[in-house]
């Protein structure tokens, strides 16, 4: 059962993060045309959503939002709650087993 979930979850991260990265990458290049953007909140719900590797991704990779340091420290706070909810979970499974 653990290793299921653990396997279920890896795949949801590895999906948002495609498409968290993706996101971003497609907001700077509009950034660039001065073309119509992808509001911060949207940004902030696929991090939230478990895209937050691809969001850290982008802001290293794409340097996309990086300078914000609102913005870089709601996704660090996402970033952590997610590490926390599974050390949490692995922890009250091991405890429940």
């Amino acid at each position: 059962m653990g290793w299921v979930l653990l396997s279920i979850g890896a795949v949801i991260y590895a999906v948002m993060s495609l498409v968290t990265l993706a996101a971003f990458a497609l907001d700077k290049a509009r950034a660039k045309l001065d073309a119509r953007r992808t509001p911060e909140k949207v940004l902030h719900t696929l991090s939230a959503l478990g895209g937050f590797p691809g969001a850290l991704a982008a802001m290293i990779l794409v340097r996309h939002k990086n300078r914000k340091p609102g913005f870089v420290a709601l996704t660090a706070i996402i970033g952590l709650g997610h590490v926390l909810a599974w050390v949490l979970l692995i922890v009250a499974w091991r405890v429940l087993r």
